[in-house]
């Protein structure tokens, strides 16, 4: 498919701080497993429907605090130097948190619903949320182009990176976690490991120690591999040590 000129990502010249690309490979990961998993849903085993129905809770949790985020951090940073640009996504956002209520809605039916009516409401929560997925990577694809076109535009590297510093640390550790569980194992190797190493330059030893380990059993042997002696860390997470 043509990307219209309007879209396209600015190319032409050095890259710029992308502060929308690595959370967005977090919520790409977790929307597209989250979908898989409510796809092959057994809805014959009660622990397999209880634990799918979880990760897609913490998964809409993900995206109200995203959308929370962005409408407070970037939106306001976006409209206080360019006014109105970002009203088509905050829009957006709305009709999002509307359609986060009605899968809430469909996962309730479907929690309190008898054996026999399980198969049929399954189907439709998996094709609702497969409508949300595919109205979020298009949403998504507007903002990483149009609204860094902005941001660009206005803002220097240094400010972004100020700006994306005061929006993570108003993120509660626990949602940090839950971030990153999904961040860490969605990024390039490079991407990575540069990510790891400014938190282990700004974290204790051992807050990081625990991070690596927390981490460590969504990556997959080769991408633990090529990560570990790029942090400075031992192969084996239990007996990490530090350059």
């Amino acid at each position: 498919m043509m990307i219209p000129e309007t879209l396209a990502p600015a190319t032409r010249h050095a890259p710029r701080y992308d502060i929308y690309a690595p959370i967005h490979k977090a919520a790409r990961a977790f929307m597209t497993d989250t979908l898989g998993r409510i796809g092959r849903l057994d809805v014959a085993d009660d622990a397999d429907m209880d634990a799918a129905l979880a990760q897609l809770e913490a998964l809409l949790v993900f995206c109200e605090q995203h959308l929370q985020h962005e409408n407070e951090f970037v939106h306001s940073a976006i409209d206080a130097r360019e006014p109105g640009s970002a009203e088509r996504i905050a829009g957006e956002h709305r009709e999002h948190l509307e359609s986060i209520a009605a899968l809430r809605e469909d996962a309730r039916q479907l929690r309190r619903s008898v054996p026999a009516q399980r198969a049929p409401l399954a189907l439709r929560l998996y094709r609702h949320l497969a409508l949300f997925v595919a109205e979020n990577f298009e949403h998504m694809h507007v903002e990483e182009t149009v609204h860094n076109a902005v941001l660009w535009t206005h803002y220097s590297d240094e400010e972004l990176h100020a700006l994306h510093g005061r929006l993570k640390a108003s993120i509660a550790p626990q949602d940090m976690l839950e971030t990153l569980r999904w961040l860490v194992p969605a990024l390039s190797p490079m991407e990575r490991a540069g990510m790891l190493n400014g938190a282990k330059a700004e974290m204790p030893q051992q807050a990081f120690q625990a991070l690596v380990g927390y981490v460590r059993p969504h990556l997959d042997a080769t991408a633990w591999n090529k990560l570990a002696p790029a942090i400075g860390v031992d192969r084996d997470p239990r007996f990490a040590s530090f350059g």
